[in-house]
């Protein structure tokens, strides 16, 4: 639960947040922490890269993040590929206050659309309702797509 006092902030994802958010990946088991210096080496490097990486911070210490990039081939369009808050976090704000930053930066940029992809387990109910929660729609179910009776779900929101 959040504690009075406490001071969150979302911001670009910086070199100092990787190895706290590494903590927060093993924690949520989202995907391999070792994957993320790699994933979000273009966007600290290159000023040109079109991807979003943004860290949610509480009282200095990076406690979620979330990463988007424009849907190739499609104008306006964006699919955020990775959302995670470290569990003693969940529920204090952070995943909507991150996405809200997200599609504000995204309105800003004069994009469309957002969609976000999940699996249809109930394991993933939580994220599922988080997702309905932000005023996203379920706008498409692929059976057995990351895995035998593993549905990919599709979430959509108009940003405009």
């Amino acid at each position: 639960m959040r504690q009075k006092g406490r001071k969150m902030s979302i911001r670009a994802t910086q070199p100092k947040d990787i190895a706290a958010l590494q903590g927060v990946l093993d924690a949520t088991e989202l995907f391999p922490s070792e994957m993320l210096p790699e994933m979000i080496s273009g966007f600290l490097s290159d000023a040109e890269s079109t991807d979003i990486w943004l860290t949610c911070e509480q009282n200095g210490k990076a406690v979620g993040f979330c990463y988007a990039v424009p849907e190739e081939l499609a104008e306006g369009a964006w699919n955020m590929l990775a959302i995670a808050i470290d569990p003693c976090e969940q529920g204090c704000g952070c995943g909507g206050a991150l996405v809200a930053h997200l599609e504000e930066a995204l309105k800003t940029r004069g994009q469309r659309i957002l969609i976000a992809d999940t699996s249809g387990t109930d394991e993933f109910a939580q994220t599922r309702a988080f997702y309905r929660k932000n005023g996203y729609v379920e706008e498409a179910r692929i059976r057995d797509f990351w895995a035998a009776g593993d549905d990919k779900v599709v979430f959509w929101k108009a940003l405009s």
